[in-house]
């Protein structure tokens, strides 16, 4: 079964708790801290394998967890980190945050990876917090929470030529033919459900891989048909091969079809269009298609040649097969559909948000106050009040004052209720 987009929760490991611990060895007074740090928690890492040409794993397996950071140990032993989590994948693999559709990860190349989420650190221990105005310390720190995400994993086929075309132009047939790959062909609409590959070979040595990709409809980048689903995959090919039923056995006009069928790769990627499009005249054997090859090429701009061809007898299949190859070899393989997509680092936005809530209570959020709030300990008193300095710190109480608050108001931050003392 082909597969190529799945959506997927992934969460990365927590870091391990630091502890608070003393020395209390014999002959060696005044002990002092000796608590460890936590382990730092499992990244999780997505790594291209080549051998892998669909996302069917990840149909029966939507969530992944890595391992968390061992808590640290007395003696100031540092808890062991947690091993990735490595997830294989298909070259060709794009995966984005489903919420917010921020590009993650574009993985094209054998071993390439990606860390798609990333381990939380591991808590600091009590021998961290000694200074010469406090040298035993009671506090540790709890470990950060991991990375977690919901995200959209698909996968663009990576291959030199795509075959664009309606639906029973002979896209199969003609992949069939030139290659050892065996797509179903039958005389109904898509039945191509998904794309196939083959590598072609010509007479005089040269290779490149042909990928036959469902029939597109007119709508369909509005998600008319089967072919939206794989306009994607058009995206990775280096040249595009536009075939064309110069039979009209479908009682449609091969010329509308042809502006029909480019309208829906420009409103789906512009870019589309800036690629090299090789057009090919199909089923020349038939009754009629040469007079309709000739209606068809004066419509169309001077300068554009049409390769006639017929998949079912091969007549014309050699002279079109060097035409590609050599079209190939002017288009370089370090075009975009290779590049390796550099991802930007996400901007660390405001440290945190104040908003009310319908009981007239302040409630905080924010990536960097709730990431301090869970790894602080509140089981111990020096824990809460180093938490209660770092939201000082922040401009909190300043923050909550311009909000109109007063002594006793209720302040909110994740599960955590305090009143506000002015």
């Amino acid at each position: 079964m082909f597969v190529d987009q799945v959506n997927v929760y992934v969460k990365a490991g927590d870091g391990g708790n630091g502890i608070a611990a003393f020395r209390r060895e014999k002959y060696v007074p005044k002990g002092g801290p000796a608590g460890g740090d936590g382990g730092n928690g499992g990244d999780i890492i997505f790594r291209v394998n080549e051998g892998l040409n669909t996302l069917i794993d990840f149909r029966y397996n939507r969530h992944f967890k890595a391992e968390r950071g061992e808590n640290g140990m007395s003696k100031s032993k540092h808890g062991k980190n947690a091993e990735p989590l490595i997830v294989p994948v298909p070259p060709g693999t794009t995966v984005y945050d489903a919420d917010t559709g921020e590009l993650i990860a574009d993985l094209t190349a054998h071993e390439q990876q990606s860390v798609i989420v990333k381990g939380g650190a591991g808590g600091r221990g009590n021998l961290r917090f000694a200074t010469s105005r406090n040298p035993a310390p009671n506090l540790a720190e709890n470990g950060e929470p991991g990375e977690e995400r919901n995200i959209r994993v698909e996968l663009k086929v990576i291959a030199d030529v795509g075959l664009v075309g309606f639906p029973s132009v002979g896209k199969s047939t003609l992949l069939s033919v030139v290659s050892s790959a065996r797509p179903k062909i039958a005389e109904y609409h898509f039945t191509t459900l998904s794309p196939n590959l083959g590598v072609v070979d010509t007479e005089d040595g040269r290779s490149f891989v042909m990928a036959d990709l469902p029939g597109l409809i007119e709508g369909a980048h509005e998600g008319i048909g089967l072919g939206h689903q794989f306009l994607r995959h058009i995206e990775r090919t280096r040249l595009i091969v536009h075939l064309i039923d110069m039979a009209s056995l479908e009682s449609r006009d091969p010329y509308t079809d042809y502006v029909k069928i480019n309208e829906e790769l420009v409103q789906y990627d512009k870019k589309l269009m800036d690629k090299q499009q090789i057009i090919v005249a199909n089923k020349m054997d038939m009754p009629d298609a040469e007079e309709n090859l000739q209606l068809f090429k004066e419509k169309l701009p001077e300068g554009i040649r049409v390769y006639p061809i017929s998949a079912l007898t091969r007549e014309g299949l050699k002279e079109l097969l060097y035409v590609i190859a050599d079209t190939l070899e002017t288009i370089p393989k370090t075009a975009e559909t290779e590049e390796q997509v550099v991802i930007q680092p996400k901007a660390i936005g405001d440290s945190f948000i104040i908003t009310r809530d319908d009981d007239g209570a302040f409630v905080l959020s924010g990536n960097k106050i709730e990431r301090l709030f869970k790894m602080t300990d509140f089981n111990s008193d020096e824990g809460t009040q180093r938490f209660a300095r770092q939201l000082r710190h922040l401009g909190v109480d300043d923050a909550l004052r311009k909000r109109g608050a007063t002594d006793g108001d209720t302040v909110r931050l994740l599960d955590f209720e305090f009143e506000f003392i002015d």
